[in-house]
């Protein structure tokens, strides 16, 4: 629950709202604005027809033609989310619009200073991360209806058509079945503190459904998302320019830096979920595994880095169990372990499906105009930067490490 919206606080609400976190929603934006203020036409404008303008060639030249824009109209959190929400998707599309061979050095003044400036009020980095891409990127077509994906719809897209649709939904439920997880660890944390195992007993339940949960909805993915379309149109446009051989020297961006800089492409692991339920558990990776999931920490919204740091610092959930001997506890905790291991482990058949049989098939493909081939850069990695398959297996069997043993 958000902090003013009229509905009477509670401990949870209150421990939740802090760090800009809701009882409904999770991390996710609750209900995001569609429509920026209309100085901020030009911007929407070229938001809108990005897939088409992105086919046609001609993005770049409406870059160049957009005006200089003052970012000082945005009013509070959401426009400003809207707004960063918007000027990266562009930035993506400017960027990668003839593939990888066609890239830039130089993002425009008009675009650069005022991403620049709504990344430095927001605490984000001026690139595409999960925050916009998912977070704040979905609206309801009946306002009235359900979250589910038949009445759900991106705000801003890019090239890939139904299956990038699919790939930015199914994320976002995602996200969505967290929820209880997410309210179950200050339950658990109070519990810890005032010694009520039954009330840990029950958070550990709900976080351990909510993983399985998760679990379900990832799954949809083969539903939704076409892996030929993913692997050769959808990728390119989540890459960054840190450790990316296509553009190896970083981006200046034009009215903020002479010097290139180099940022991290959308990546799953710059999700909140996982890290937190990872640090309430007592899970603990690879010290190559652990550097990269830091590093994607600075992706985050920083209320929702901050909600990990607090986890960090509260009493050791795995050191309460083994210390109670409490047979029903250390099969609940046990249980939300497994079902971390479950989702990492179905995780990972995603991924190969998506990448590695994808790989095997490579050819292009041709979604509204827009022919993809396969970039080179990414092979191996995953968009974030890591060495994709290594990754997720390494932290898959560090996680089922984390299981108490009888």
């Amino acid at each position: 629950m958000e902090a003013g919206d009229g509905k009477e606080e509670t401990p949870l609400s209150s421990a939740l709202s802090r760090f800009q976190l809701s009882e409904d929603y999770g991390f996710l934006l609750p209900n995001p604005l569609t429509e920026l203020p209309a100085p901020y036409g030009p911007w929407m404008e070229i938001a809108r027809e990005l897939p088409q303008l992105i086919a046609s060639h001609r993005l770049r030249s409406r870059v160049h033609q957009m005006p200089q824009l003052s970012t000082r109209h945005l009013r509070g959190r959401e426009e400003l989310y809207l707004a960063h929400l918007v000027l990266s998707f562009i930035t993506m599309g400017y960027l990668w619009q003839e593939g990888e061979e066609g890239t830039v050095k130089v993002l425009p003044r008009h675009l650069a200073v005022p991403f620049w400036e709504v990344s430095q009020a927001l605490g984000l980095p001026p690139i595409l991360s999960h925050a916009d891409f998912v977070l704040a990127n979905w609206r309801r077509k009946d306002p009235s209806g359900p979250l589910e994906i038949e009445n759900l719809d991106p705000i801003i897209l890019l090239p890939g058509g139904e299956s990038l649709r699919g790939f930015i939904l199914v994320t976002f439920l995602v996200e969505k079945a967290a929820v209880p997880g997410i309210k179950a660890i200050p339950q658990a944390i109070c519990a810890i503190r005032q010694l009520d195992e039954e009330t840990l007993h029950q958070a550990l339940q709900g976080l351990a459904t909510a993983i399985g949960a998760m679990g379900k909805a990832l799954q949809r993915m083969h539903d939704y998302v076409d892996p030929a379309v993913f692997y050769a149109v959808i990728r390119i446009f989540l890459s960054g320019w840190k450790d990316n051989p296509a553009m190896p020297d970083g981006l200046v961006y034009e009215g903020v830096s002479e010097e290139p800089m180099a940022f991290s492409g959308g990546s799953a692991a710059q999700s909140t979920i996982l890290h937190a339920f990872d640090e309430l558990l007592g899970i603990r990776h690879s010290q190559e595994s652990t550097a990269f999931l830091h590093r994607m920490r600075d992706y985050m919204p920083p209320p929702h880095r901050a909600f990990i740091e607090e986890i960090g610092r509260a009493p050791s959930l795995k050191q309460h169990v083994l210390c109670s001997r409490d047979a029903r506890l250390r099969a609940a905790f046990n249980r939300c372990v497994a079902a971390l291991v479950d989702f990492r482990s179905c995780h990972i058949v995603i991924v190969t499906k998506y990448i590695a049989v994808a790989k095997a098939k490579a050819g292009r493909a041709e979604v509204g105009g827009w022919a993809g081939r396969p970039p080179a850069a990414l092979e191996a990695k995953g968009t974030g930067g890591s060495h994709i398959f290594s990754f997720l297996k390494s932290v898959r069997d560090t996680t089922r490490d984390g299981l108490i043993s009888a």
